[in-house]
C-alpha cells in the first residue's frame, strides 16, 4: 500500500468507527440537533485529550506526526478492540516492521502441515496465505465447499471465490455474514502489511468486478479471529452447522489454518461422514 492509500484507509477507518459510537456509550450526554450519526470530531478529541484540530487532521488522512502514546488515547476514546488497535497503529505510523516480500511464487505447505490436514478427516480445513490465496485443503473441504484441485492456482483466492462462485453463495444460509467475517480477517491483514501494494490493486479489482463487494467492505470490522458459527445448506448433505476456528501457522509465509468443526449436539458429523464415504460426482 503506498503512502496515499495508507492515509486514505486510516481516514475511512476513523470516520466509520466514530460514526458507530453513540455519545451515551462513552459517557457523554446524548444532546440534540445531531445531524450525523455517532460522535462529533470534537467529542473524540475531548475523550482522547488532544486538540480538535489535530484529531481532524488525523481523520482527514493528513500527513502529520503521530506518537504511539497519543494513538493509544485515540484508540481508547474510540473503544477499539485489540485487533482494531493494531490496525490503527499500522495505518497511522509509518513502519515497515510488518512488511513481507512479494508472494509471487507458488507456496507449498510443509509435509507436516499436510499430514495435519489429512488427520482432520471430519473437519473441512483450508490453509490460506496473507493474501487469502488457498494453498492447502483436505478432502472434507472439497466435499463441503468445492473441488479446489479443479481450479488453476491463480483462481484460488478465497475472498474472490466468496463473491464469484455461486457454490459459496448458495452454501451459506447467511452468506452476507459469512462474507463479512472473512472480510474482517482480510482487513486485519490489509492494515498489517501496509507496504504491500497488492492489496490496493486487489480491492480495486473486487470493487469493479462485484457490485456488492464495496458495501460489505465498508461495513466490515477488523478481527484476526472472529467467532463464527456457520449454517450451511449443502446440496447433498442438507443442513450442516460448523464452528470455525482460525489458527496461525508460524513461519515467514504467515499462513492461516481455517478449521470447520462440526457443531456439538448436531447431526453434522454424521452427515459429513456419509458425504465422504459417497463417490465423488
Amino acid at each position: 500500500m503506498n503512502r496515499q492509500a495508507r492515509l486514505q484507509a486510516l481516514s475511512e477507518f476513523l470516520q466509520k468507527r466514530r460514526a458507530q459510537l453513540m455519545p451515551q456509550t462513552v459517557g457523554l450526554p446524548a444532546g440534540t440537533r445531531r445531524r450525523t450519526p455517532g460522535l462529533r470530531r470534537e467529542e473524540v478529541a475531548q475523550l482522547a485529550g488532544v486538540s480538535t484540530t489535530w484529531y481532524t487532521w488525523l481523520e482527514q488522512g493528513r500527513d502529520i506526526q503521530v506518537s504511539a502514546s497519543v494513538l493509544d488515547c485515540v484508540a481508547s476514546a474510540l473503544l477499539l478492540t485489540t485487533d482494531e488497535r493494531k490496525y490503527l497503529f499500522s495505518l497511522a505510523m509509518e513502519s515497515t516492521g510488518s512488511f513481507a516480500p512479494a508472494l509471487e511464487r507458488t507456496l507449498e505447505i510443509r509435509p507436516s502441515l499436510q499430514r495435519i490436514l489429512q488427520e482432520l478427516r471430519y473437519c473441512p480445513t483450508i490453509v490460506t496465505d496473507r493474501r487469502f490465496r488457498i494453498v492447502g485443503w483436505n478432502d472434507a473441504a472439497t466435499r463441503v465447499f468445492l473441488d479446489f484441485n479443479a481450479l488453476p492456482a491463480e483462481d484460488r483466492n478465497l475472498i474472490r471465490l466468496l463473491f464469484e462462485r455461486k457454490d459459496f453463495r448458495r452454501l451459506a444460509v447467511n452468506w452476507e455474514h459469512f462474507a463479512l467475517d472473512f472480510l474482517a480477517i482480510f482487513r486485519a491483514y490489509y492494515g498489517r502489511y501496509v507496504e504491500d501494494e497488492w492489496y490496493s490493486g486487489f480491492l480495486s479489482e473486487m470493487r469493479e468486478s462485484y457490485p456488492d463487494f464495496d458495501s460489505l467492505w465498508e461495513r466490515s470490522r477488523v478481527s484476526l479471529a472472529p467467532e463464527m458459527l456457520i449454517e450451511f445448506r449443502h446440496a447433498a448433505a442438507g443442513k450442516m452447522l460448523f464452528q470455525l476456528t482460525s489458527l496461525q501457522v508460524q513461519g515467514e509465509d504467515d499462513l492461516r489454518c481455517s478449521i470447520y468443526t462440526p457443531a456439538a449436539d448436531t447431526t453434522t458429523e454424521t452427515k459429513l461422514r456419509k458425504l465422504l464415504d459417497s463417490p465423488h460426482e
